[in-house]
């Protein structure tokens, strides 16, 4: 049996043990593998009662409430701005540095066509060209 010590820890682990169950060493300590799959368990679970709940819901009634449409609404551009806008706006070791991003310039002229024009295929076209000009071209 072949002895050691789990990463990142001084505890010690046989050889057998750490292949069947391998332990994670965290900032509080040693967290036990029966553990991450109760939380994963209990997780998936709770999704899919929130899933289920809505399915159940819209089921039974027959139109969607206005107090309830008119929020749902918005959900669409802020999951957008939620997953966008993290990659524009990632901060540099100086402001200059971070308003010469290419991945901000090129956000802001497609943002800027997407106001102008509404249309979606023109905005990800203007938006691509001015990323690559600037990545391979400008900033090369």
């Amino acid at each position: 049996m072949i002895e050691g010590f789990a990463p990142g820890s001084s505890i010690p682990v046989s050889g057998a043990a750490e292949a069947v169950a391998p332990v994670v060493a965290t900032a509080g300590g040693v967290t036990e593998p029966i553990g991450v799959w109760f939380a994963i368990v209990v997780i998936g679970v709770a999704t899919y009662g929130i899933r289920l709940s809505f399915i159940h819901l819209f089921g039974r009634i027959d139109e969607v409430p206005t107090r309830i449409k008119r929020p749902l609404r918005y959900v669409p551009p802020a999951v957008l701005a939620a997953l966008v806008l993290p990659d524009l706006l990632t901060l540099r070791p100086s402001i200059a540095a971070t308003l010469v991003d290419e991945r901000l310039i090129a956000g802001v002229a497609a943002g800027a066509v997407a106001w102008r024009t509404e249309n979606v295929f023109a905005t990800i076209t203007v938006g691509m060209v001015v990323l690559w000009l600037f990545r391979f071209v400008v900033f090369a």
